[in-house]
């Protein structure tokens, strides 16, 4: 069965390291995407491009500068920020152990998210501009139903 879908991917050894039966044909363009067709069952295609997608969220800063970034499905706000240069500080390395990475969501995808844990609860005590819609960024893993959203900042007071 041939089968066509488009990943995201840093290098063709990528597909020798998944055990991909063949090389992607197709061209790589500059965004490093590229087009796959091989004889691969269904199931293990859809797998590779859900390990692949990426959505687009908009990272607001306290001083109002707005970044848009290609965030990757299953990583955290927390290290996208961080991968993209973005300015959140996450002290503790994404342990559950500080409020630095403290963001503010949008009333509808908040409303969607996992409930909060009793640790994270008990850190956000700890947060500047504490919000009924805040989160710990490293306590969040970025969705499918995360494209288009934008994900606030707060000023940490300094």
């Amino acid at each position: 069965m041939d089968s066509t879908v488009m990943l995201r991917f840093l290098n063709r050894s990528l597909f020798r390291k998944l055990k991909v039966p063949s090389l992607p044909t197709g061209r790589i363009t500059h965004r490093k995407t590229a087009y796959l067709s091989t004889e691969v069952p269904d199931a293990r295609i859809v797998k590779l491009y859900r390990s692949f997608s990426t959505v687009t969220i908009t990272y607001i800063e306290p001083n109002g500068e707005e970044t848009e970034v290609e965030a990757e499905i299953g990583k955290n706000v927390l290290d996208i920020a961080q991968d993209n240069n973005i300015e959140l500080e996450g002290a503790c390395g994404g342990e559950l152990a500080c409020a630095t990475c403290h963001v503010v969501f949008e009333k509808d995808l908040y409303d969607n998210l996992p409930e909060k844990e009793e640790e994270e609860e008990d850190m956000l005590d700890l947060a500047f501009e504490l919000t009924e819609t805040s989160r710990l960024g490293c306590q969040i893993k970025v969705r499918e139903d995360f494209s288009g959203t934008t994900v606030r900042i707060p000023d940490d007071g300094f």
